[in-house]
């Protein structure tokens, strides 16, 4: 398909605070190869996970209209801090279906064995209301551990999957899970898709890791349906990515993780949006 052609279908926007959001547009590209994506990851913004609600809410709004703007159909919130933050308020002022990311508890509380749950998550998702909400909704009886992550989502931006730092924060986790006796752990943040085998060879084959981007894409398909837009079909389409702290900064952090053997979509970095 052309740049031409891919203009005149259908086009899905997808925002987040740096990389972690092409974890989601992986798992896109696989159930739509043909889906025109716009990307945006607002890098002059990293991490959101240390800025205040207000100040990630105000940047989601600001990103999302530009996003509608440019002739998105629909608005992928690749983040879960932002998504905690803004989601109602993103659907409760544009018009266009939006979808937002949220820590899987639901199924981890589902498939546990033992009643030991965890939730690895960013600080601003570990303290939002959205997960606050999941775990009264949905863990019931079990034993949820909530365990922030401080510092490992600027490792995976900064192009680290491995590596003696990575292992030193998730070692520090993985003594907390095993204490607990946690069988399943839910990924709060994108970023941390990346680390899913690193983590997976300390944890053992005992334990489930789960994260959203899956069912993600799975549930921007049936909304694109739901609301009649079409689904193309036919070659793969490279996302169109920005960053906003340059396109320079950002593609040298793809470059790391592509050598360090990250599952990164089939991407196009053009020239970055104002910051």
């Amino acid at each position: 398909m052309s740049a031409t052609e891919a203009s005149a279908v259908t086009t899905v926007g997808v925002l987040d605070s740096g990389v972690g959001g092409l974890s989601v547009v992986a798992a896109m590209q696989r159930a739509m190869p043909a889906l025109p994506v716009r990307y945006i990851a607002d890098t002059a913004r990293f991490p959101y996970g240390d800025r205040t609600a207000e100040e990630v809410a105000a940047r989601t709004l600001a990103l999302g209209a530009r996003l509608i703007d440019e002739g998105c159909a629909l608005v992928v919130v690749a983040c879960n801090t932002a998504s905690s933050a803004a989601l109602e308020l993103l659907r409760g002022r544009f018009d266009v279906p939006i979808v937002g990311m949220e820590p899987p508890l639901k199924p981890a509380a589902e498939r546990t064995r033992s009643g030991h749950v965890a939730v690895l998550a960013t600080a601003g998702t570990a303290d939002g209301e959205r997960l606050a909400r999941l775990h009264a909704s949905f863990a019931g009886d079990r034993e949820v551990l909530t365990v922030p992550m401080s510092g490992l989502a600027d490792l995976v931006e900064a192009g680290e999957i491995a590596g003696p730092r990575v292992e030193s924060i998730l070692a520090a986790a993985v003594i907390e899970l095993r204490a607990h006796e946690v069988d399943e752990v839910a990924l709060g943040c994108t970023h941390y898709a990346f680390l899913r085998d690193a983590l997976s060879a300390m944890l053992g084959p005992g334990v489930e890791i789960i994260d959203t981007a899956e069912p993600v894409a799975r549930r921007v398909r049936q909304q694109l349906e739901a609301y009649g837009f079409a689904v193309p079909e036919g070659e793969a389409v490279a996302a169109r990515c920005t960053a906003t702290g340059g396109a320079g900064a950002f593609e040298a952090t793809l470059d790391r993780l592509r050598a360090a053997g990250a599952d990164l979509p089939a991407l196009e970095v053009v020239e970055e949006v104002p910051a």
